[in-house]
C-alpha cells in the first residue's frame, strides 16, 4: 500500500512512500489508526440490511474498498509569514492513500484485529468478509474521536449521531512502542499498569441480569475489568472438590485486552497475558481441550526476579477456548484488592490535586518552614491552586463538578469563557479534511483550500459569539474583568469595525460586520481574548478553587478518581526488564498512559443513558 505527500497548498506530490510494516506484516500502529479514522470520516455510515435484519450506522465491504482505492487527507496550518511575521499565512499538505481492492480488504482485516470495527451480523467473527456489514466498536469510536479532535474536524451530522447512539470506550490505555519496530516496550511498570486495569479496582463479577442489559450498560460493566467467575473442579477419589475463585477464560482475557488497551490484535494481547503469567499474577487452572484439538501457546522470556520475587524466566499463555486462568495471591496484592487503606487516602496521590483534602490551615503549616514568611506562603498557595485548577479542567468529571459549583455561585461564565477561548485558539491553528475521490476540474479549490475557507468562516462566527456572550456591555454572560483590558479590547474592536464598514461600532457584533475579518485580524482578537483568559484563570484559581476543593462532593470524587488512575502514577522499577532485541542500538523507556473520551462523558450525563 502506498501514499503520497503533497506539497504546500496541496499542489504537486512531493514524495511517494510505502507504508512501514512490522515483522508481523502489519502497518505500524499510528499509521493503522490514522488510516482507519481517515477512512471513516469519508464514508456515510447508514442503515444496511443483511439476513433480514437492519444494521444502523454501518458500512459495507464495497464502501470501504472503494474509498480506500483513492483516499485524500488535507491538513492546513496557520502561522506567521517567515518573510513578514506580522502576516498570517496558510500552508496546506495533502496526503493521498491508494491501494487495490485486495489490499483494502487486508487493511480492513487489520482494523478488525485491532478491534476498531466488527461484523454487525456476527460480532464474534474475526474475519473481514467479501460481502459483510460492519460497525465501529467502542474502541474504534474512541480512536476516531481523538483523531477528529487532534485535527480539528467537527464531523457531520452522520458521525455526531453515531457518537450519541453507540457506546464509546471511556478510558483507553495506551502502551508505548519502540520506534524501530513498533513493538510494545515491556517493563515491570508497564505490566503492572496493564494488569491493574485488566483486573479492576475490585473483582468484576458480572451481574446476573447482564444478558438483559442494553449495549451501554453491558459495555460499562465490562470496562470495570475482565469478567470473573468461580470454577469448581470435580472431586477426585479421596479428595474433596476444589473451588477456584477469581477465574476467567483465556478468550475473554484476550478480548478485554483488545477492547480496552492499544494492543493491535490477539497476538499482542496473548503476549501481554503471558507476561502476567511470568510475573506470577495469573496461573492456569485447567485446559480441558481434547487431545486432537489444536492449541496456540504464546511464550515470553526475560530475566528472572530475585530470590523472593514471583517473576519467572519465562511464562506461557494458552489461547484455547477451554483454558481457564485465575488471579493469584500475588495478583491480588498487585491489584490492591485487599488494600482498603490505600483507597481511603487521597493524600497519597501523585497528581496535583492530591493535597486537595487538606484544609488551608494544613497548607499554611507545611509551607511555613520552607517559604520565607507570609509572602512565601501566599506564593506557594497560589502555585498549588494553579496546578489544581489545571488538573480540574483536564479531568472531565472534575470539570463537570466544578462547573456545577460555579453555576451555584453565579460565576459559571468564567469557566465557559476559558474553555471556549481554549478551543478557539486550537482551531485557529489547524484544520483538516478527508475525501474519498480525486478532485477534478481546473480552477476549483482543492479539498484543503475549501475546508480552510469554511473553517475561517466558522472561526469568525466563534469570535463574534465569544464577544457578544461574554464581553459586550450587558451581555448574558458578561465577565467581571479589569477595566484596562476591557477598554483595550473595546478600542480595537471599534477601530476594526469602523475600518471595515465605515460605521461606528454600537457595542455588539453583527455577523455581517465581521465577515471581512482576515486571519491577521482574527489572530489579534485571539491575543486579546488570551489576555482576558489569563485574568479569568487567575480569578478562578485564587477565588473559586480554594473553596471548591473543600466541598464534600469534590473530596469524594477525587478519592474515586485517585483509585481509578493511581495505577499509572506509581509504576515500580525492576531489573527484570527485557533486554534490547538484536538489531536495536539503544533501549527506549516504555510507559503507559490513559486517554479519556469527552463524548463518552457527555453521553453518561444525558438523561436517556
Amino acid at each position: 500500500m502506498a501514499y503520497q505527500d503533497g506539497g504546500a497548498g496541496g499542489q504537486q506530490p512531493g514524495s511517494s512512500h510505502l507504508m512501514k510494516t512490522t515483522k508481523r506484516g502489519r502497518p505500524f500502529l499510528k499509521d493503522t489508526l490514522d488510516l482507519f479514522a481517515t477512512l471513516i470520516t469519508t464514508m456515510t455510515l447508514q442503515t444496511n440490511r443483511q439476513f433480514f435484519r437492519n444494521f444502523p450506522n454501518s458500512f459495507l465491504t464495497d464502501d470501504a474498498a472503494r474509498n480506500l482505492n483513492h483516499l485524500k487527507f488535507s491538513q492546513s496550518n496557520r502561522g506567521p509569514d517567515p518573510r513578514e511575521p506580522s502576516r498570517i499565512v496558510t500552508t496546506t499538505t495533502t496526503t493521498t492513500f491508494s491501494m487495490s481492492r485486495d489490499m483494502a480488504k487486508a487493511m480492513c482485516q487489520h482494523f478488525m484485529d485491532a478491534r476498531l470495527i466488527e461484523n454487525a451480523a456476527d460480532p464474534g467473527s474475526s474475519l473481514f468478509k467479501e460481502r459483510g456489514v460492519y460497525v465501529l466498536t467502542p474502541k474504534g469510536l474512541h480512536v476516531l474521536e481523538r483523531f477528529m479532535s487532534k485535527n480539528c474536524m467537527s464531523g457531520d451530522e452522520n458521525l455526531i449521531r453515531v457518537f450519541q447512539t453507540q457506546p464509546i470506550c471511556m478510558k483507553l490505555l495506551h502502551l508505548e512502542r519502540r520506534s524501530a519496530d513498533d513493538e510494545i516496550i515491556v517493563s515491570s511498570g508497564v505490566v503492572t499498569a496493564v494488569f491493574r486495569r485488566f483486573v479492576g479496582r475490585q473483582p468484576n463479577y458480572l451481574p446476573t441480569n447482564f444478558d438483559s442489559l442494553n449495549g451501554f450498560d453491558k459495555y460499562n460493566e465490562r470496562s470495570n475489568g475482565v469478567a470473573l467467575m468461580d470454577v469448581t473442579e470435580k472431586a477426585a477419589i479421596g479428595k474433596p472438590a476444589v473451588t477456584h475463585k477469581n477465574c476467567f477464560s483465556a478468550v475473554s482475557g484476550l478480548e478485554w485486552l483488545c477492547d480496552f488497551t492499544s494492543v493491535i490484535g490477539r497476538e499482542e494481547a496473548a503476549e501481554m497475558a503471558a507476561q502476567f503469567v511470568r510475573y506470577g499474577l495469573i496461573t492456569l487452572v485447567s485446559d480441558k481441550r481434547r487431545n486432537n484439538d489444536s492449541a496456540i501457546i504464546f511464550t515470553v522470556r526475560g530475566a528472572p526476579g530475585g530470590p523472593n520475587s514471583s517473576i519467572a524466566q519465562h511464562g506461557e499463555f494458552r489461547c484455547t477456548n477451554k483454558a481457564i486462568y485465575k488471579i493469584t495471591d500475588e495478583g491480588r496484592r498487585m491489584a490492591r484488592w485487599d488494600h482498603s487503606e490505600h483507597r481511603d487516602s487521597p493524600n497519597s496521590s501523585t497528581t496535583a490535586v492530591s493535597t486537595a483534602a487538606r484544609s488551608s490551615e494544613d497548607i499554611s503549616s507545611t509551607t511555613e518552614g520552607a517559604a520565607n514568611g507570609k509572602d512565601g506562603e501566599r506564593r506557594s498557595r497560589r502555585e498549588n491552586n494553579t496546578e489544581r485548577l489545571k488538573h480540574i479542567i483536564d479531568e472531565p468529571r472534575l470539570q463537570s463538578l466544578f462547573r456545577e459549583y460555579l453555576r451555584q455561585n453565579y460565576c459559571e461564565e468564567n469557566l465557559s469563557f476559558y474553555l471556549e477561548v481554549q478551543e478557539f485558539k486550537r482551531k485557529f491553528n489547524i484544520t483538516s479534511s478527508a475525501v474519498a475521490a480525486p478532485s477534478n476540474g481546473r480552477g476549483k479549490l482543492t479539498p484543503g483550500q475549501a475546508a480552510m475557507e469554511r473553517h475561517h468562516e466558522s472561526l469568525v462566527q466563534t469570535a463574534v459569539q465569544i464577544y457578544n456572550t461574554y464581553l459586550a456591555p450587558s451581555s448574558t454572560g458578561e465577565l467581571n474583568i479589569d477595566h484596562g483590558l476591557r477598554s483595550e479590547l473595546s478600542v480595537y474592536v471599534s477601530d476594526l469595525i469602523t475600518g471595515l464598514t465605515g460605521k461606528a461600532f454600537q457595542g455588539r457584533f453583527e455577523l455581517e460586520q465581521a465577515a471581512g475579518f482576515n486571519a491577521t485580524q482574527l489572530q489579534a482578537m485571539i491575543r486579546l481574548y488570551e489576555r482576558i483568559q489569563t485574568h479569568v484563570f487567575r480569578l478562578m484559581a485564587t477565588d473559586s478553587v480554594p473553596k471548591f476543593i473543600k466541598t464534600p462532593r469534590f473530596l469524594a470524587l477525587n478519592i474515586k478518581l485517585h483509585d481509578d488512575d493511581d495505577t499509572l502514577g506509581e509504576l515500580p522499577s525492576s531489573s527484570a526488564t527485557p533486554s534490547v532485541p538484536p538489531g536495536l542500538n539503544e533501549e527506549e523507556v516504555g510507559g503507559a498512559y490513559v486517554t479519556v473520551s469527552q463524548r463518552a462523558m457527555a453521553n453518561m450525563m444525558r438523561p436517556d443513558h
